[in-house]
Parts: C-alpha cells; sequence; structure tokens
C-alpha cells in the first residue's frame, strides 16, 4: 500500500508520491495508472518527490500519458504546500530541483497559514538557437522573439515560441471562449517544427493588466490552468508591449498573478495550492 495526496492547483490535479515507495516501478505506466480518472485515483499528472543534493527537495512531475515533464508551475505550487503541511520543510522559503533547474518558492504566510506561493521561474528562453525547434534552413523568422508562421488547413497562424522549463507556443486571439482550442491545440503541439512537442496557449486580451487564457498541455490535453502557460502567456505578450509587467492571468479554473522583472526579463508567479484529500493505494 502506498500513500499518497491528491492536490490542485486552480483545478490542474496531481497525486504527489515519496519517489522511495515507488521507485521500484516503471514510472511511466505508473503515472499512467495513477492518472487514470476511471481505473486509477484521477489526476492530469503525477508528482514524485525525494530529497535532493541541491536544493531541498527534488521533483520529477509525469503527464497523464506517462511522459515527463522538465517542469510545472502549478505542480511545484502544490508540492511545496504539501511539504509545509507535512512539517517537512519549516522556513518562509523552499528550493525545489526540477529538470528546469532549481526553483525558489517563497510561502506567503498569515499566522503561519499559506495564502499564496510565489514561485521564481526564472527568465524565459527565448533565443532561437537555444530552443528546441527545428525548421527549415530557408525558413524565415518573424523576429528574434522567435515568432513561427504555422499552418493549419490553408490558414496561418502566428505563434510566439519560447521555453519556461518546458516549451510553449502563445497564439493570440480574439475570443478565446468560442476558439476551438481542441482541435488547434492538438494540431500545434504535434506540429512538425518542435521535436519535442509543445505546450499551447490561446490568449486574449482584456486590458493591460488582464488576459483569458486557455491552455493546452503537452502530453495531457486541455486543462483548467497550468502554470508554466500562464507565465508563458504573460512573457509573450509582455514582450509585445501588449500589457505591462504585473498581469493577472484568467485561467478556466482561477487566477494566476504573474510580474515580470523588466530589466532582467526574470519572472514570478502566484497563486494557491489546495490539498483535495489523502489516502493509500495498493499498486
Amino acid at each position: 500500500m502506498v500513500k499518497f495526496t491528491k492536490m490542485h492547483g486552480l483545478g490542474n490535479d496531481f497525486v504527489c508520491m515519496n519517489y522511495d515507495d515507488v521507485m521500484k516501478y516503471n514510472l511511466k505506466i505508473l503515472a499512467k495508472f495513477v492518472c487514470d480518472r476511471h481505473f486509477g485515483i484521477g489526476a492530469d499528472g503525477l508528482i514524485l518527490y525525494s530529497k535532493s543534493k541541491s536544493a531541498d527537495y527534488k521533483m520529477r512531475i509525469f503527464n497523464n500519458d506517462g511522459s515527463e515533464a522538465e517542469m510545472c508551475g502549478n505542480g511545484i505550487r502544490c508540492l511545496a504546500k504539501f511539504l509545509y503541511d507535512k512539517n517537512l520543510i519549516k522556513k518562509d522559503c523552499i528550493n525545489i530541483e526540477t529538470l528546469a533547474g532549481v526553483k525558489e518558492v517563497k510561502y506567503i504566510l498569515e499566522n503561519d497559514k499559506i495564502m499564496s506561493l510565489r514561485v521564481k521561474m526564472g527568465v524565459p528562453q527565448t533565443q532561437i538557437n537555444k530552443l528546441p525547434l527545428f525548421v527549415p534552413r530557408n525558413y524565415k523568422y518573424q523576429s528574434d522573439k522567435c515568432k513561427l508562421l504555422i499552418r493549419i488547413q490553408d490558414k496561418d497562424i502566428i505563434g510566439n515560441f519560447l521555453a519556461i522549463g518546458n516549451p510553449h507556443t502563445v497564439i493570440e486571439v480574439s475570443d478565446v471562449k468560442n476558439f476551438p482550442v481542441t482541435k488547434v491545440g492538438k494540431i500545434v503541439e504535434n506540429y512538425k517544427y518542435f521535436p519535442q512537442k509543445t505546450n499551447v496557449e490561446f490568449v486574449q486580451i482584456i486590458n493591460e493588466n488582464t488576459i483569458k487564457v486557455r491552455v493546452w498541455e503537452r502530453g495531457v490535453g486541455e486543462t483548467l490552468a497550468c502554470g508554466t502557460g500562464a507565465t508563458a502567456s504573460a512573457f509573450a505578450m509582455f514582450k509585445e508591449n501588449k500589457v505591462g509587467k504585473e498581469v493577472n492571468v484568467e485561467l478556466e479554473g482561477g487566477v494566476l498573478k504573474i510580474l515580470v522583472n523588466p530589466k532582467t526579463n526574470e519572472v514570478y508567479m502566484e497563486g494557491m495550492a489546495v490539498n483535495i484529500f489523502e489516502g493509500e493505494i495498493d499498486l
């Protein structure tokens, strides 16, 4: 019997387990089973935590199709809250090792109770030669911001491609509520330019401080929220001079606050995480 905690960040839900309890299993198969909403616990992803040599703890995150992601903004907030609630961390800041590097999470506390969590997401990667990207040699980039022209059924779509731990393609639309996210998201995720596939964000600008976003996550499908996706969306629109340095990102599952340092391009993401329930599962 293996203990687990089910958590969510704005409806983006995860099963959290101790890596030591499951290390003998094939982790990709384990993730598929645990995340199955009919025969398992049900989740968008599986979080495995362990002690780290370079940080306080280490996080591995698997999508519900069994693929491993480099980072997860909602997932890292969930893990940080879990570790604090279980008294496994006893300070107001925690460093968590991920495949995208060590990320700092600050606890916003009131009477020792977590009110919010702020993640130091780092500087998004926008340099073309440092991105997981394959395009023909004669392809002409729209700009050094890595704006790509994607053709879908004789229609051209412009996407801002960048990496914030994992790859993202940000597409601005006029009406995100009625946009065919499932149809276009699946095509863009698997588009020929992206050897590692890509997360896809569809963004509608409301004003200089607010954007609405729907997310198609690589290896998952449409989710209620995505922390790295919200970060990528706000940063891309900031670099296009369409929003300010503080942006409220309205996702299907709630709101995340993204802050960009204009001098350094460093980005911070702030939001909550929730413990849904705990239990044991016979693997």
